[in-house]
């Protein structure tokens, strides 16, 4: 089993982070509202890797079969795999070369407040509140966490799609 996470676990990874980089580079053409589509969409490429990844483990290691639970336990463990590259790789680009990404976020997320109609008052607020958290996200503990939270959902909808799909009951 560890062949198989390990393989599809870090090709899951390298795909997540070098459509990162390719997305953060070209940051400015993109902008952040298709960042998000680009991001996302990078994510469910990846995690392609946890079907491929149980499929192997049944074809190769279980004979053809595998429980529901095995396969849940694979598709977890790959997308854990995953998602730590991913997350190390955001730390590299962040701390790297993009220490003002949250900056360049608070204004852009109050501009949209602004044009949706926000008041003074609901711009002043959120300014703040984005300001707040951009000091916090400077901590890499919090860094670490949030940016795990971002593709750590999408993985577990794979897992669990795919554990249902190949999932056999024990004889």
């Amino acid at each position: 089993m560890r062949k198989v996470v390990l393989t599809f676990g870090l090709l899951a990874g390298a795909v997540m982070s070098v459509l990162m980089v390719i997305a953060m580079i070209n940051h400015d053409a993109i902008g952040f509202d298709r960042g998000l589509i680009v991001g996302y969409t990078s994510m469910v490429l990846a995690f392609l890797m946890v079907f491929f990844g149980v499929k192997s483990y049944r074809d190769n290691v279980g004979g053809g079969q595998v429980t529901f639970g095995k396969a849940f336990q694979v598709g977890v463990l790959i997308t854990l795999i995953a998602t730590a590259c991913y997350v190390v790789t955001w730390q590299f680009v962040y701390y790297g070369f993009m220490p003002d990404m949250m900056d360049k976020y608070a204004v852009y997320a109050v501009e949209q407040a602004r044009q949706s109609g926000a008041t003074e008052a609901e711009l002043t607020k959120q300014a703040k509140e984005m300001a707040e958290f951009g000091e916090m996200y400077k901590n890499p503990l919090v860094n670490i966490a949030f940016t795990a939270i971002e593709p750590l959902p999408v993985g577990l909808v794979f897992t669990l799609v795919t554990a249902g799909v190949f999932g056999r009951r024990a004889s």
